[in-house]
């Protein structure tokens, strides 16, 4: 029976790590395409960045939550104009030459679509 092949683990350097993560903290960045150029694995090098971000604790979480509401900005948006409810249902039909046009109230859409449909058939 084979004995089975232990894998090594490799260490990096501080060096290393702190090249590949500013490497990684430029705009546009790729960490896949920067992991692969220097022959490790993407999954090891976000491993890095997360572990790098400071935690924010309850405490701390509640003080940022004073910072950003202090950094809300008001904003005054155009008024939408107001959507006006048609008085009736239009509906042009047209077969071969002849033109159709309807005009049925709204408030009798159920006869319209029944009326609609028998003329169809």
């Amino acid at each position: 029976m084979e004995e089975a092949k232990r894998r090594l683990r490799r260490k990096h350097s501080a060096e290393l790590k702190a090249r590949v993560m500013s490497e990684c903290a430029q705009p546009g960045a790729s960490v896949a395409g920067i992991a692969q150029a220097h022959d490790l694995n993407a999954n090891l090098v976000h491993r890095w960045l997360r572990r790098s971000r400071p935690t924010i604790t309850s405490a701390g979480a509640a003080a940022r939550a004073d910072i950003d509401a202090s950094a809300f900005i008001a904003m005054t948006l155009p008024q939408r104009p107001a959507v006006s409810t048609p008085s009736d249902i239009r509906i042009e039909v047209r077969r071969g030459a002849t033109v159709v046009n309807i005009h049925w109230p709204v408030q009798s859409g159920v006869d319209c679509a029944a009326w609609l449909r028998e003329w169809l058939r």
